[in-house]
């Protein structure tokens, strides 16, 4: 029988879920709604406009109930460009690197590399820059562009 997952009563910093463990009794999963998913690393390869991105994220991923659900390149202006659904938890890898594109960029576009958390939004450490330039560690204000969060590709799901 597949977990299944029920939201309980949030709390002040924390929200309880409830899961049936296969042998139908409930465990208590704490679940952080300040945790962040941080970018560590950002590689690419490829040539203007079908760049690859290899992408390292750390997140405090605990399974389907809190794990990073994407990554994404948006542009200055917060425009999506590119998003990569992350489609299972990395709870025992930790950080992991996923690559994803092609991305429609051109060389010296300046761009952010930020990762998105199922239980807590965006994190604020991101990479910025450029594939001319390189990317670096960089800070952005958890509400950029927040209204990216409904946008598609959204996930459909969490597989483990």
């Amino acid at each position: 029988m597949k977990n299944i997952l029920i939201f309980c009563i949030p709390l002040i910093l924390y929200s309880t879920s409830c899961k049936e463990d296969n042998d139908g009794t409930d465990e208590m999963i704490d679940v952080d709604t300040t945790a962040e998913a941080d970018i560590v690393s950002v590689s690419f390869s490829g040539d203007e406009n079908a760049y690859t991105f290899s992408v390292g994220i750390k997140s405090p991923d605990k399974g389907c109930n809190q794990y990073a659900d994407w990554w994404e390149i948006v542009a200055e202006d917060g425009t999506l460009i590119y998003r990569r659904i992350l489609a299972h938890s990395h709870v025992n890898e930790q950080p992991f690197v996923r690559s994803g594109g092609p991305v429609a960029i051109k060389k010296d576009q300046i761009v952010y590399v930020r990762a998105h958390m199922n239980t807590s939004k965006y994190g604020s450490k991101v990479f910025k820059g450029s594939v001319e330039n390189g990317f670096q560690e960089s800070t952005l204000d958890k509400d950029f562009a927040i209204a990216l969060e409904e946008t598609e590709p959204l996930p459909s799901g969490c597989a483990f």
